[in-house]
């Protein structure tokens, strides 16, 4: 399996390797055409990472045609990145791995490290070959849904709401400029506020683990506990899912992509201010 996290100089070396695919997945879907790193591919994760009716994933059928047009093969080595520090990246590799697909990695520090670095970039599109791409039926392992947030406020499971302290006291309900809101504003009931963005330094990169360590530990997280992380609708939740599974070795993290434009739109259903 390859390495999870990978550095922009790994990148920089590797992006042309055969076997290797970069994925650009931005939360500004325009961003990538004003300039990306050579050979990578875009992702919409309003129009190809969602079901386009529904408010869930994209589905199997969905995934198995995006990773044959990106020329994605049951080897192929995807390293994402994004902006907003990887936000949609991580929400990807998520999905990914949901599928099936483990060779996957996050560039470490995504466009904001890339584009800190004065590294080079382009505007022109990669030609893709397709390829012919089978996934597995989705695991329930990495995915946490509305009925077992329910049941994790009996006890027994550390959830991690990642973010903003506004939106954690109910004083917001979204960062400004969102569309995707929901009906009250407030936090699941015994849900530790930890915003993601401490996870990471100004130049975009994760903290060191030991940093890790002392800001989820501090908080008194366990890593041999069952952990839920959440956020407004499931990317910024993705980052932090990353961290706890892949920096610092939960061994069991799921990511509740229903998040707050979920809960915090469900009748009677228990909320904290």
């Amino acid at each position: 399996m390859a390495d999870k996290l990978v550095t922009a100089d790994w990148v920089q070396q590797h992006r042309a390797d055969a076997g290797v695919r970069l994925v650009e997945v931005d939360v500004d879907t325009e961003a990538y055409k004003d300039g990306h790193i050579e050979g990578a591919v875009a992702w919409n994760w309003t129009t190809q990472l969602q079901d386009p009716v529904r408010r869930t994933i994209l589905d199997k059928t969905a995934m198995e045609a995006l990773l044959s047009k990106s020329g994605v093969k049951p080897d192929t080595h995807v390293v994402l990145y994004g902006d907003n520090n990887n936000w949609f990246a991580a929400y990807a590799l998520w999905l990914l791995e949901m599928y099936g697909h483990t060779n996957a990695s996050l560039m470490d520090g995504g466009r904001v490290k890339w584009l800190g670095d004065q590294r080079p970039m382009t505007t022109a599109e990669p030609a893709v070959g397709a390829a012919a791409y089978t996934a597995k039926a989705p695991d329930p392992a990495t995915r946490a849904k509305r009925d077992e947030v329910i049941k994790a406020l009996e006890g027994g499971t550390q959830l991690v709401d990642v973010r903003s302290p506004a939106e954690f006291s109910g004083d917001i309900i979204a960062p400004p400029g969102m569309t995707e809101t929901a009906q009250r504003g407030g936090h699941i009931p015994g849900a530790k506020n930890i915003p993601w963005a401490r996870a990471v330094n100004e130049d975009g990169t994760f903290r060191s683990k030991e940093e890790l360590q002392a800001l989820y530990g501090g908080q008194g997280l366990k890593a041999d506990e069952p952990t839920i992380a959440y956020c407004r609708i499931g990317e910024r939740s993705s980052h932090t899912w990353f961290v706890l599974k892949y920096l610092l070795g939960f061994k069991d993290v799921k990511n509740y992509d229903g998040s707050w434009t979920e809960w915090g739109s469900m009748v009677d259903v228990p909320i904290e201010r």
